[in-house]
């Protein structure tokens, strides 16, 4: 007896649905965007957010560009000691080495996984911020050209 095949790619895609369904009905439920009930708007966010983060180089966005170019706006998490005292400096650091920065080591560790976290965080939301302005260029371009039916359909003569 021969078994009829799997289509993986139609039981994937039924999965995905499904998952979606389900974390559109929890944030309707725990008091999300009201127009998450609207199926199609849940899943053009969801796609859009989707393709934001998924897609792209998260450290290729123009906003920290047009904010200073010059300036890294990644965190910095690694701890670098330096001095700017010639001589007493180095007593310093060692002190700070051998003696702070054993004491201190856990709120260290403790701090730099949250600036991880925040990192990251930063850079999905520069990629969503632009996926969402390039979105809207793309509406606006298509919106002034008068070739397009559908925007006279939205814009119809007065």
């Amino acid at each position: 007896m021969s078994e009829a095949p799997v289509r993986v790619d139609a039981l994937m895609g039924e999965i995905e649905r499904e998952v979606r369904d389900r974390l559109r009905r929890h944030l309707v439920k725990q008091g999300g965007a009201a127009d998450y009930q609207d199926e199609a708007i849940f899943d053009a966010v969801h796609a859009l957010l989707g393709r934001a983060i998924d897609q792209r180089n998260l450290d290729a966005t123009l906003i920290p560009e047009l904010i200073d170019g010059d300036v890294d706006w990644r965190l910095q998490t690694h701890l670098t000691l330096t001095t700017h005292r010639p001589g007493v400096g180095r007593f310093i650091l060692f002190a700070k080495r051998k003696l702070l920065l054993p004491m201190t080591r856990w709120l260290f560790e403790y701090s730099q996984d949250n600036f991880r976290r925040q990192d990251r965080l930063n850079r999905i939301l520069f990629a969503c911020i632009e996926e969402l302005a390039l979105d809207n260029a793309r509406l606006r371009r298509e919106l002034a050209t008068p070739s397009t039916g559908q925007a006279r359909a939205m814009n119809p003569p007065a």
